[in-house]
């Protein structure tokens, strides 16, 4: 393949590419608005209250309501609700709605004919009845929404400075009372205070799996049917992609996508959507996973550095109290220690050390060796009698200097020769070796005698133990999140580097 080939085909990967981040980018935000629909479903029951009135009771339903800016405190409806409630198969409840149409008429009535009219009359006659029914039967319970009916109880007693709800609406509901109070006393206190919190209650039917009405599966299904086919695409084109790959695991390949496929516990879709709004680069996941996992890095970390340092040192401090290593053992080597190769590694070490000494290192200090001895024999020669008056003597004076130069460099010389000829003799190399072999063997004989393996052992131990007591109380104390920055200011370099690679690439 020549360049231009290559050329053409790196320019169609990436136009691949772009379009596949593309259809990412497009799937990832059609994901996104599927969970914010179903985070809203199973909220909207429990805030349909907001929804309805733009208020938020607190407290248990106890509580005073908060109004919103989002509809004023008049409206009593809301688009939301009205379109939503169809979805949860929600209904005005008969009871409570009945008895909001006769305050409704009451008004009415009042503003044509007057409160104390045969009809208003009428009205306010039913108007007690339905509230002693309300009373006793609590239509607000199936709801959920008992607090709220407390609440309008507690109201209506302390507006009348009644004893009980009963009595405050039988004489709230009354000709006398609503000709002689104030509007604000009267029915607009109703208005205000009371009707929002009737109409907070609704009836839901039950449905034949015994769970009430919900309509929101079908309104779900062309989303869980438009990532089902996707997900069959998916994984289609993985296995085939990939050999060896059959279709159960190109399946688990993107186990996250089936949550986006169940009918129940709708909520953790927001685990697919999250991974694929990274894969789509709508979503920066290397923070958020560098900053959840760094506590737990770090005091794993700690916790897993200090228990190995820990066990390495109690290692070596038990081998050094049963003699088991080399150095602290009677014998060149104990039962237990394994050997993989049948060497004895400090003499071998030993003798490369001494061959590099020899053949390496000494050629290249021997003009530095033989001024020092130059320097020294000359220094004593002239201590001599003789030499001084040798030294006195026309055309000797520089006699000593040469005999002493000569002197140094013939001892180098010789001393060089001889070394070097002892490892390349046969029978001068064996003594080297067997003086080596003798030496370590007196070393190791005299170091492992009683009384000073003893204190080399007890002086061990106190050693290790200081380092371990030193070490891990300087390990708690260690800013582990500094150490966890550098480690993250390192892998950002590598990640520049790699990218600033591929793009020159």
């Amino acid at each position: 393949m020549n360049s231009a080939q290559r050329i053409i085909r790196r320019s169609t990967l990436k136009g691949r590419s772009r379009w596949l981040l593309l259809y990412e980018k497009g799937m990832a935000l059609i994901a996104l608005s599927n969970l914010c629909l179903v985070l809203f479903d199973l909220s909207y029951v429990p805030g349909r209250d907001f929804w309805l009135q733009g208020r938020v009771q607190i407290f248990g339903g106890f509580g005073p309501p908060i109004p919103l800016p989002i509809l004023s405190s008049e409206t009593s409806r809301s688009p939301v609700t009205d379109l939503y409630d169809r979805v949860k198969g929600i209904e005005p409840n008969p009871d409570t709605q009945r008895y909001l149409e006769l305050v409704d008429e009451l008004r009415q009535v009042t503003l044509r004919f007057g409160v104390e009219s045969e009809p208003a009359r009428r009205i306010l006659s039913e108007l007690r009845a339905r509230s002693d029914e309300i009373i006793d039967t609590n239509p607000f319970q199936a709801a959920g929404k008992t607090g709220q009916l407390a609440r309008i109880l507690n109201l209506m007693r302390e507006h009348m400075a009644a004893d009980s709800a009963r009595v405050a609406f039988s004489r709230f509901w009354t000709a006398e009372y609503l000709a002689s109070a104030d509007p604000e006393d009267g029915i607009e206190f109703f208005q205000t205070r009371l009707r929002p919190l009737f109409e907070t209650n609704y009836s839901r039917p039950i449905g034949e799996s015994g769970n009430p009405v919900d309509f929101f599966p079908a309104l779900d299904f062309p989303f869980v049917l438009l990532f089902g086919l996707e997900f069959l695409v998916r994984t289609v084109a993985i296995s085939r992609r990939y050999t060896g790959v059959n279709w159960l695991d190109a399946m688990l390949w993107r186990w996250y996508d089936v949550l986006l496929l169940i009918p129940f516990w709708r909520w953790l879709r927001v685990i697919p959507v999250t991974i694929r709004l990274g894969q789509a680069k709508l979503l920066d996941l290397e923070r958020v996973r560098a900053q959840v996992s760094q506590g737990f890095v770090t005091n794993f970390a700690e916790d897993l550095t200090e228990v190995v340092v820990v066990r390495v040192i109690n290692q070596i401090q038990g081998s050094i109290q049963r003699g088991s290593l080399p150095l602290l053992s009677r014998g060149n080597r104990s039962r237990d220690y394994i050997d993989i190769n049948n060497i004895n590694e400090l003499e071998a070490i030993t003798h490369l050390l001494l061959r590099t000494i020899l053949y390496r290192v000494l050629p290249q200090v021997q003009p530095d060796v033989e001024q020092l001895l130059h320097y020294n024999l000359n220094n004593l020669l002239k201590q001599l009698p003789p030499i001084q008056t040798l030294e006195r003597l026309p055309g000797l004076a520089s006699v000593p200097s040469q005999l002493t130069q000569r002197l140094a460099s013939e001892l180098t010389s010789t001393t060089y020769q001889t070394l070097t000829g002892s490892f390349e003799d046969p029978v001068g190399s064996k003594l080297t070796a067997q003086l080596t072999q003798h030496f370590g063997e007196a070393l190791v004989r005299e170091l492992t005698e009683q009384h000073a393996l003893d204190e080399i052992r007890s002086l061990l131990r106190d050693l290790l133990e200081e380092i371990k007591i030193n070490y891990v109380e300087r390990l708690s104390h260690e800013d582990l999140e500094e150490v966890m920055e550098q480690t993250r200011q390192l892998r950002q370099k590598a990640q520049q580097l790699e990218k600033a690679r591929g793009d020159w690439a």
